[in-house]
C-alpha cells in the first residue's frame, strides 16, 4: 500500500515537472527597450502549430487600442485578442518557423521560442535575416 501511495506521489510530481517546462500558458510581455510591461499572452497549441493572442493589456489607457500601422486583416483591429504569435513548430527544445506581429508598429518578424534555464522565463526572438531582437517575457501564474 505504501509502495502504490509513493509511486502515485512520484508520478504527480513527474507529471508537474514536465508541464512547468511548457511554454504553454499565458506570459507578460515586457518591451526590451523601456522595461515596461505590456500585455498577457495566451500561448497554445492547435493541430501541431503554436499560436499567441493578447488577452490583457495592462496599461488600461490602452485597452481600446487597435493595429493602425498593420497592413494586412489585422489593419485597424483591436489589439486585445489578436493572434500575434502564428504557426511555430517544435523542434528539439525551440519553437520556430513562424512569425510574431507588433502591434505597436505594424511589423511581422520570424519568430523563435525557447525557455530559458528558468521555465518561467520565455525567450522571444523576432528577426529578419541576421538581425534580431529579443525580449524575455515572464510566466503568469
Amino acid at each position: 500500500m505504501i509502495k502504490n501511495i509513493m509511486i502515485l506521489i512520484f508520478t504527480c510530481l513527474t507529471g508537474y515537472a514536465v508541464s512547468a517546462q511548457s511554454i504553454f500558458g499565458t506570459w507578460k510581455t515586457i518591451d526590451d527597450e523601456t522595461g515596461e510591461e505590456k500585455s498577457i499572452v495566451e500561448i497554445y497549441e492547435v493541430d501541431g502549430k503554436v499560436y499567441g493572442k493578447i488577452i490583457k493589456l495592462l496599461n488600461p489607457k490602452k485597452k481600446n487600442s487597435k493595429c493602425t500601422e498593420c497592413e494586412d486583416e489585422n489593419k485597424d483591429q483591436p489589439i486585445l485578442g489578436m493572434v500575434i504569435i502564428d504557426g511555430l513548430t517544435k523542434d528539439d527544445d525551440v519553437y520556430e518557423d513562424g512569425s510574431i506581429l507588433n502591434p505597436s508598429n505594424g511589423k511581422e518578424y520570424s519568430c523563435r521560442l525557447k525557455l530559458e534555464d528558468n521555465p518561467d522565463t520565455l525567450e522571444v526572438r523576432g528577426y529578419i535575416a541576421f538581425f534580431y531582437k529579443t525580449q524575455y517575457w515572464k510566466r503568469v501564474k
